[in-house]
């Protein structure tokens, strides 16, 4: 995903969130109405029934809806820190020639060898690099960039 994706993803998420604590607040005065209207006999008790379980459940699922928009742009906003945060550091990087043990350890969190394939007649070795903050990438991703 690419910064303008991702901070598109969050702008996106942001405003179903407003939206989303919008209505309930528009539901919250909706019921006190309607029990108001009720309670003066201008509401028909099925009538009551049939609209509040209506808003209760609405409220319930955009109360769901709130909590997991609130911990997906959380996960996001920390992502992009993390991602900021090792642009950063990649920064002083730029024109290196060999890895050298001090950028191992701020670049890399972990190395992952797997077990030798040989199922193709070739031995083949597949190893997976785990960036500080950001995760794992997939080499067939970074070889597509520096071809593009």
């Amino acid at each position: 995903m690419t910064d303008l994706e991702s901070a598109e993803k969050l702008q996106t998420s942001r405003k179903q969130l407003e939206r989303n604590e919008r209505r309930i607040s528009e539901l919250k005065r909706l019921f006190i109405q309607i029990y108001e209207d009720n309670a003066k006999g201008n509401l028909r008790d099925e009538r009551y029934e049939m609209m509040s379980q209506n808003y209760e459940a609405e409220q319930k699922q955009l109360e769901a809806e709130v909590i997991a928009l609130r911990q997906e742009i959380e996960v996001q906003e920390r992502q992009n820190e993390n991602i900021e945060r090792f642009i950063r550091t990649a920064d002083k990087y730029v024109d290196i020639e060999e890895i050298d043990p001090c950028m191992l350890r701020e670049l890399i969190k972990a190395i992952y060898v797997e077990a030798p394939d040989k199922s193709s007649g070739k031995r083949r070795q597949n190893i997976h690099i785990e960036y500080d903050g950001i995760g794992l990438i997939p080499l067939e991703e970074l070889a597509k960039k520096e071809t593009a």
